[in-house]
């Protein structure tokens, strides 16, 4: 519903000044009640926690393959030749 936990909390704030009350049935709660505003910007910190380190580990392990020597990505479909053929 939200891009980040900022974002996320702003469609709410949105939706609630306009009188849109906003409930989930698969979590059961109702963000209307302080209790459960609290438990929704739980649930969306460690949704964005959960992001960053996915991202973390994404960056490390692309890292790591770098220094193995590869460059990942699809192979190049012309060789050296044949690109400097095809700008002559």
């Amino acid at each position: 519903m939200g891009r980040s936990l900022a974002h996320l909390i702003q469609v709410v704030q949105q939706l609630h000044t306009e009188g849109i009350g906003f409930r989930s049935h698969q979590e059961n709660m109702d963000a209307t009640t302080a209790g459960d505003q609290l438990i929704f910007h739980i649930f969306g910190a460690l949704s964005e926690f959960e992001r960053a380190l996915t991202r973390e580990h994404t960056e490390a392990g692309l890292a790591a393959a770098r220094a193995r020597g590869r460059i990942g990505g699809r192979p190049p479909r012309l060789s050296a030749d044949q690109i400097r053929m095809a700008q002559r």
